[in-house]
């Protein structure tokens, strides 16, 4: 078995753990693998792009290396490490964001169909903040939830443009934090949220570097970037 391979069940087996003691309470057992996830996946990485004699892309070491900074920083209750973790994670959108456009998305996502991608995503950015406006408002963190999201969107419109996991994982992504955010605004915390939250993120990240990781290097993948003539026509 390929070690990448090796450190990808690692991954799950780490992510398993986590959403269990995120259902059942284990505080112990989440201090110790959330920390762990994002650098499985870089790992995992690293060791695919070797085992291809290909460079590991480093935007995207770098968007998890800002992952694993967000992930410690919201395990510490308080808005000042919110907001930390917020700069991280936007690291992490606008690193993916370098990556995607590197790989052509600004040029296809000026193209039918794919241009409606961005509006789907700006559409929704804006319907979530106006639902979310008084509450985030609230609790005085409104304006940087919008610049949060709007690079979110920018992230996620991008990653449409890189094939189906990638898009798939941005949009995970995205839900993700629109669960967080909901949860922070206080207009909807639904059963299980801290499972939902980190299922979505981890699906969506490893979705995201599996991708990329399957759309470089070989030159055999079958999850190619989209083209305009084979996208979907809305997010």
């Amino acid at each position: 078995m390929p070690r990448s391979r090796t450190v990808l069940i690692a991954f799950l087996v780490v992510t398993a753990a986590n959403l269990l003691a995120n259902a059942t309470g284990g505080g112990l057992a989440f201090l110790l693998t959330k920390p762990l996830l994002m650098p499985l996946l870089a790992a995992y990485l690293w060791r695919v792009s070797a085992e291809r004699a290909a460079r590991p892309d480093r935007l995207l070491l770098a968007a998890l290396a800002f992952a694993t900074g967000g992930d410690v920083a919201l395990m510490i209750d308080g808005t000042g490490w919110f907001l930390a973790g917020m700069a991280c994670f936007l690291g992490t959108h606008l690193c993916y964001l370098a990556a995607f456009t590197r790989h052509g998305a600004a040029t296809a996502l000026r193209r039918t169909p794919l241009v409606a991608v961005p509006l789907g995503y700006a559409v929704l950015t804006v319907i979530a903040l106006t639902w979310m406006w008084a509450g985030l408002t609230d609790v005085g963190l409104a304006v940087p939830v919008a610049g949060y999201a709007i690079a979110l969107a920018a992230m996620a419109s991008t990653a449409a443009t890189q094939g189906w996991r990638v898009g798939l994982g941005a949009a995970l992504f995205l839900g993700s934090d629109l669960l967080i955010a909901a949860g922070v605004a206080e207009v909807a915390q639904p059963a299980g949220a801290p499972v939902l939250v980190m299922a979505t993120y981890a699906a969506g990240q490893a979705l995201i570097v599996t991708g990329r990781a399957a759309g470089t290097g070989t030159g055999t993948s079958t999850d190619a970037p989209v083209t305009p003539a084979t996208a979907p026509a809305t997010p």
